[in-house]
């Protein structure tokens, strides 16, 4: 039995739910609506992520949002801060005031003769059933497993006597001090929890099967802190959103038109932070081009700082078997150790694991295609937030709830109950959602929709060309189709 009704019901209440809601409450103020958290707090990646070191691989000027400037000095910021940050704005806004926490949807399920979405949702720890209804549902919980991460079945896991742990799963109570440390993988998480854990561990060491591009940048940005002090806070994070917005976007065409210029470029920056006679070639030095796979950024070269003190250090190798005391690698190496942290990746779940039914006919999410990465085909009233993969994710969910509203508004002008994307051209063909080779993202684009081979289906993973076409672009295209 349907318990309450509303305009709009944003499922998630991280960085983009959040963003939705304050979007949503200042555009369009007479909409209700009501933000189901499934966890107890809000923040979403900030507030689950909790390892040592944790931080941004983004600056905070772009992955901030549009309408709160972010004023904090340093611009590679730690997951505390951007945690204090949401929540702020949340408060500010009286965003909290929307959220119902312990909500988790099971399913969504979409009538063409009443016009909207009922949601099955499982309530508080005994998962009491609810229905909630709505006229537009938007999804905006990110595209993570928050239940657990990846660990590949190493072979002999069994008999080790230390201790493992993911660093999704990091609790205060672990212990680090005075202790031998290997962290399995060389992504962001890695590249974070070396530095941070080498302050008080015995030892660390970042074993690793194959390199990534790391490149140091400043943990503060010096052209920013000198904006803030002459200028008003709005027009100084204008001006530095939109430098940084366009020198990374200079620097992924380079890497894409001049691979083996950028490669040389950072590997020669690794080379000048590492002690003379350190194996770069075979430590950082990765076998494919530059933004095949996401770089990770190191402020202040912490992670080079820590391996040149000799803190930490790098084994590029594989896993043989794990053994009582530590870890035997292919080679024949032998690594001791008392605790693992496997930063082996991420389980990526395509929203929410929500079942989608539309006028009882279930959705089959891989064989959707997306509509300007922001919908689906073929299922109304619906949207979704999803980030960009080569720049911040604030930047792409902000511009998706720019369109949402302009689509909300448009309705209302026109006096329409319903709106859905409908592929309507036979050319049109299907292609991976996004063209990583990550483990992480290999290992799950059997379980995400399809981008399509032409606009409006495809997506640009460009900011510039993004505002034109979400903010400024027809919204009755002949593939948005409008009806009562």
């Amino acid at each position: 039995m349907i318990t309450e009704h509303f305009d709009v019901i944003i499922m998630g209440a991280g960085l983009s739910g959040i963003g939705a809601g304050v979007h949503l409450s200042r555009d369009c103020p007479t909409r209700s609506f009501a933000i189901l958290e499934a966890r107890e707090a809000m923040g979403g990646t900030w507030d689950l992520f909790r390892y040592p070191g944790v931080r941004s691989d983004s600056d905070m000027y772009t992955l901030g949002y549009d309408f709160r400037p972010w004023t904090d000095a340093k611009s590679i910021a730690d997951g505390d801060t951007i945690l204090n940050y949401i929540q702020e704005v949340s408060r500010e806004h009286g965003i909290d005031q929307h959220i119902r926490y312990a909500h988790r949807i099971k399913s969504a399920s979409w009538s063409s003769t009443e016009a909207q979405w009922t949601l099955q949702i499982a309530h508080g720890s005994g998962q009491r059933p609810i229905q909630l209804s709505c006229s537009f549902f938007f999804i905006c919980g990110g595209y993570y497993n928050y239940e657990h991460g990846y660990t590949p079945d190493f072979a002999g896991l069994q008999n080790f006597k230390g201790q493992i742990v993911h660093p999704q799963k990091w609790t205060p109570d672990i212990a680090t001090a005075g202790k031998k440390v290997v962290i399995i993988g060389s992504g962001a998480t890695a590249v974070t929890l070396v530095p941070a854990l080498a302050k008080t561990a015995a030892h660390v060491t970042m074993l690793q099967r194959s390199p990534t591009y790391v490149m140091s940048r400043p943990a503060h940005d010096a052209t920013a802190n000198w904006l803030n002090k002459r200028f008003p806070s709005k027009l100084a994070y204008a001006i530095t959103r939109w430098k940084n917005v366009l020198l990374g976007m200079l620097f992924y065409k380079l890497s894409k038109s001049q691979p083996e210029r950028i490669k040389h470029m950072i590997i020669k920056g690794v080379e000048a932070a590492m002690r003379p006679g350190f194996d770069v070639k075979k430590h950082f030095t990765p076998n494919y081009k530059p933004w095949d796979q996401r770089v990770c950024l190191v402020p202040n070269a912490d992670l080079f700082k820590a391996i040149r003190n000799g803190t930490a250090s790098v084994v590029t190798d594989q896993i043989k078997n794990f053994e009582e005391n530590g870890i035997r690698l292919a080679s024949g190496e032998f690594l001791e150790t008392d605790l693992v942290v496997t930063a082996t990746g991420l389980d990526l779940l395509a929203f929410g694991g929500i079942h989608i039914m539309v006028d009882g006919v279930i959705v089959d999410l891989p064989k959707a295609i997306t509509y300007k990465g922001l919908m689906l085909n073929g299922v109304p009233n619906m949207a979704y937030a999803m980030g960009y993969t080569n720049a911040s994710w604030t930047l792409k969910s902000d511009l998706t709830c720019h369109y949402v509203l302009r689509v909300l508004k448009h309705m209302a002008a026109q006096n329409k109950r319903q709106f859905m994307p409908v592929l309507l051209d036979p050319s049109v063909e299907p292609e991976n959602w996004i063209d990583f080779t990550s483990g992480y993202v290999q290992r799950s684009l059997d379980k995400f929709p399809k981008q399509g081979n032409k606009k409006p289906w495809k997506l640009q993973q460009n900011y510039v060309l993004d505002i034109f076409a979400l903010r400024y672009g027809a919204l009755e295209d002949g593939t948005l189709l409008f009806t009562s």
